[in-house]
């Protein structure tokens, strides 16, 4: 009984983590003028929870971000961005994604 018990929890457990694929999203981001911006970007994003990866490139005046899409969303992530001084939209993809 209790292998069969066991065998149904991580049955479970697989199927949310299959269903909680994470999503990305790339952000066009302002004011972004030297190296402390990254950390201040990096610090206001640490604050959302759900966000798994993030990579900001000041050359581009972009930011790239992995989520978990059950925790947190893209206006979250941007109203974070926005809050800590750096004014983010999100990109939109020529394929309308």
């Amino acid at each position: 009984m209790h292998k069969i018990l066991l065998s149904l929890v991580l049955t479970a457990w697989m199927g949310l983590a299959w269903a909680a694929t994470p999503k990305q999203v790339v952000l066009r981001v302002e004011n972004m003028t030297c190296p402390a911006c990254n950390i201040t970007i990096e610090k206001a994003l640490d604050a959302v929870p759900g966000v798994t990866t993030k990579r900001i490139d000041a050359k581009a005046a972009t930011v790239s971000v992995g989520f978990d899409a059950e925790r947190t969303n893209v206006a979250a992530i941007a109203k974070a961005i926005t809050d800590a001084g750096f004014p983010a939209t999100a990109k939109v993809s020529a394929n309308g994604g």
